[in-house]
């Protein structure tokens, strides 16, 4: 990888300061998140300002990650959220282990790509990608989003042992992981 990218994580606040707050997400990796005078807040579906981001909160945070550090472009506070636990569970994401292989499984519509083809991307296409992602198989920080040749986004996983891939359909619907 080139250098930081469009990314996003999902989790639950451990602190918070006047420059930014940390989370942990549902499979315990600790994210900074660096907030500046442009970062757009929202609470469910409705703006509200960096006041909302309090200790205990379920939050998407959606920037250009730099491994375990995101400055935030828009942070969403999903009330009543989880930070992902019952999501991650569900699909079965694998937290981080030192020397623990990555099982080779898939679920769900795997593309048929080569990694490192297609198209870095960002902006409103990114966010969309992450969030779907985030969605469905959160616990892990997405460090990139990649356009597929076919037109889907392939958005990298990072700090889990599983899922590394998840594929996005051009409508941002998660199609499958691995």
């Amino acid at each position: 990888m080139a250098g930081p990218s469009a990314g996003g994580a999902t989790g639950i606040v451990d602190t918070t300061s006047t420059s930014g707050f940390t989370f942990s997400t549902a499979t315990g990796v600790e994210v900074a998140v660096t907030e500046a005078s442009s970062t757009k807040y929202k609470k469910g579906t409705h703006r509200a300002s960096m006041r909302a981001v309090k200790e205990g909160a379920s939050v998407l945070v959606l920037g250009t990650v730099d491994s375990a550090t995101i400055t935030a472009t828009q942070v969403i506070v999903q009330p009543r959220g989880d930070g992902g636990v019952a999501a991650a569970e569900a699909a079965g994401v694998i937290p981080f282990k030192q020397g623990t292989p990555s099982p080779a499984k898939s679920v769900g519509q795997i593309a048929d790509y080569t990694e490192g083809e297609g198209t870095i991307v960002s902006g409103a296409a990114a966010d969309k990608a992450i969030k779907a992602a985030q969605a469905v198989v959160p616990g892990g920080i997405n460090d990139r989003v990649v356009k597929l040749s076919n037109g889907e986004y392939e958005v990298h996983n990072i700090s889990v042992n599983w899922p590394h891939h998840i594929f996005v359909s051009k409508n941002f619907k998660v199609l499958g992981y691995e």
